[in-house]
């Protein structure tokens, strides 16, 4: 019953998508929500099957038998549909039909708009790649969650892999990822209907603004999630390893806020309009490239998915989306011209210029890290590996000239400004800037990239704040609000992490010791002491934990052994708004009276990598509400005027 229903939905959410096509081609728009709402339907129908197929144990549907099992806990139960290839797909998909019903309802009365209906034909197409990938065809295997396989009576899966039902962020940060990744999938629909209705000017943009600024928002929470589950269950030391499967969620998130603040200049003075296309056909290109990186098998991670002929067919895709964008943007080339210039450099049109140059070349580098291992491969046959160091050397300089920018670009007016008039503006921003570098050399701070990052980052964060308090003497509570006001409120989230990266990746200190039953040892001033190990017992696996004291407090390092035979090492922390003390296992003790190989990793201000990200989370929401309206500069760039010429007087003879 499970693979029928489960058919059935995937048949009716493809057959709906296409002829959704259709249906916007021949102009029949009182049927778009009919179609649009089957789609969700379809999709809704499917994931109900596959998750009460996990919940009951049906072993003939082939997803489940190989990532369900009788002993996986409830909650990972029910996580198991994004746990692997198949089910990941099937989440997409459902995502991806939430989304067009909720365009359709906001545009229910505008449906034979040509742009609403371009935009609308755009998400069914991509509905429709998703689900011809999931249906099963007879002869070709993609990525089918509801194949059907013959199971011996008495037959238990292996359920998911160990990593994946070992917290309780598995439940979160996947959706939350995909709800980033999918809702990209809005604005690059509005974005070809403009090009290929030809309607080039900011309405585009004002339909789409929030639909992004949601996308992004919720890209960021699973990026910052991510992290914090690495820091919390990996205990190697760290939180981003610049793994390929990370770059794939960090790439459009990139493109994506250098397309928020590019976007103002286009709303404000009618420019930077090939930038902003651009832009946002990158960032969902990219969303279709991190998919296929995170399943295609090409890439050794523990985020991805194993092989399977899916691969091909995202890169086909995202090969086809990628053409597509660009042939419409040259096709309407001439259209795109601005109407007015950049009048001077010292001027917010020319900061956001240059934030889009650095953005880009942030995405850039990522991209060829990531990238360039699996071009060599698949030329010449040889293995290479990209690591940290070039990732930390490249990307370094870029995140201080953003720092920069974040402290400069908020007190430039539009248009153009005096050297004076800045320099008095950046006047408090630049004394908070010297008291953060002094700060940081109290406290002990040493080396230049981290002295500067103290540095620049209170130069922007007392930009961030001087707009603030002007905002909110102006307009009271209401000087939080609005896209300007809640931008700012997410630069002071983005000061908050550039401190805590800074401060944690230089200052980091980490020893690996043997350390007996009562004994106790010193690192970086903490007192670590091994006090015995304890067995717990549960569904899905059997731990054995470390008994640890941390200056004094208890934690609880471990050794995860799972009824399918994976093994997970799980960290105890400490953790304080100064510094994180985590200690991991490295070898249990052979007996009452052994040792045990721990390593002890002291981090500082780790914590407040997530009090940033949640600052940046809250300063998005304050966004989405509805500011101080302003009205737009012209586009034009103000005429020099001219001064009439006299007639010239002939002599008289």
């Amino acid at each position: 019953m499970n693979i029928t229903l489960g058919v059935l939905g995937i048949a009716i959410a493809m057959a709906a998508s296409a002829i959704g096509v259709v249906t916007v081609a021949a102009r029949r728009f009182d049927r778009v929500p009919m179609c649009a709402w089957l789609v969700l339907g379809g999709a809704a129908l499917s994931v109900f099957a596959m998750e009460r197929a996990l919940i009951t144990r049906d072993f003939s549907v082939s997803y489940v038998a190989a990532n369900g099992s009788h002993a996986t806990p409830a909650l990972f139960n029910v996580a198991t549909l994004w746990a692997a290839l198949e089910g990941s797909i099937l989440l997409w998909a459902l995502i991806l039909a939430g989304y067009l019903v909720l365009v359709m309802l906001k545009f229910r009365h505008r449906l034979d708009d040509p742009l609403v209906g371009w935009a609308m034909a755009v998400l069914f197409l991509v509905c429709l790649f998703f689900f011809v990938l999931m249906f099963n065809w007879p002869s070709l295997e993609l990525a089918q969650p509801f194949r059907r396989v013959d199971v011996p009576p008495g037959f238990d899966g292996p359920g998911p892999n160990p990593l994946l039902q070992n917290h309780w962020l598995m439940a979160v940060h996947p959706p939350m990822l995909y709800l980033g990744y999918v809702g990209f999938t809005v604005p690059f629909a509005f974005a070809v209907a403009a090009l290929a209705t030809g309607r080039l000017g900011e309405g585009w943009l004002v339909e789409t603004r929030r639909w992004t600024l949601f996308a992004w928002a919720f890209l960021t929470a699973g990026i910052i999630l991510g992290a914090w589950w690495s820091w919390d269950v990996l205990g190697w030391g760290g939180y981003w390893g610049w793994d390929p499967v990370e770059n794939a969620s960090l790439l459009p998130w990139l493109t994506g806020t250098a397309y928020l603040h590019s976007v103002m200049v286009q709303e404000r003075r009618g420019m930077l309009r090939v930038w902003n296309l651009s832009l946002v056909c990158a960032t969902f290109s990219l969303t279709i490239l991190g998919t296929f990186l995170t399943r295609s098998g090409l890439v050794d991670s523990v985020h991805a998915f194993s092989a399977d002929a899916v691969g091909p067919a995202l890169l086909v895709f995202f090969a086809l989306v990628v053409a597509a964008t660009v042939g419409l943007i040259a096709w309407r080339g001439d259209r795109l011209r601005s109407l007015g210039q950049i009048d001077s450099s010292l001027s917010r049109e020319a900061s956001f210029l240059a934030n889009n140059l650095l953005f880009g070349m942030f995405a850039f580098v990522v991209l060829l890290g990531t990238v360039f291992p699996l071009i060599v491969e698949s030329l010449d046959g040889r293995r290479i590996s990209v690591g940290t160091p070039f990732f930390d050397r490249m990307t370094m300089p870029v995140g201080l000239l953003l720092l920069f920018l974040m402290a400069v670009a908020p007190v430039l007016p539009w248009r153009k400004t005096t050297v004076e008039r800045l320099s008095e503006r950046l006047l408090w921003p630049g004394w908070v800037a010297v008291a953060s570098g002094l700060v940081a050399l109290l406290v002990g701070a040493r080396g230049l990239a981290p002295l500067l990052a103290f540095t620049l980052a209170g130069f922007a964060g007392g930009a961030a704040l001087r707009q603030l308090v002007l905002a909110a003497r102006r307009q009271g509570w209401r000087g939080l609000v609005g896209r300007a006001n809640g931008g700012m409120v997410v630069h002071l989230g983005v000061v908050v992490v550039a401190v805590a990266l800074a401060a944690s990746n230089s200052y980091l200190h980490q020893s690996e010791l043997t350390i007996g039953r009562g004994q106790t040892a010193t690192v970086s001033g903490h007192e670590i002491a091994f006090v015995g190990t304890e067995e717990r017992v549960f569904d899905n696996k059997t731990t054995v934990e470390a008994l640890v004291l941390v200056d004094g407090a208890l934690v609880r390092p471990g050794v995860s052994r799972f009824a399918n035979g994976g093994v997970v090492r799980t960290p105890g922390t400490v953790s304080s708004p100064v510094r994180d003390i985590q200690v991991a296992v490295l070898d249990l003790p052979d007996g009452v009276a052994g040792s045990a190989g721990v390593r002890v990793t002291v981090q500082p201000l780790t914590l407040w990598l997530w009090v940033g990200g949640a600052i940046m989370l809250a300063g998005a929401a304050f966004s989405a509400f509805p500011g101080r309206r302003r009205v737009p500069t012209t586009a034009v760039s103000a005429p020099v005027p001219r001064v009439p010429l006299r007639k010239r007087e002939v002599p008289v003879a």
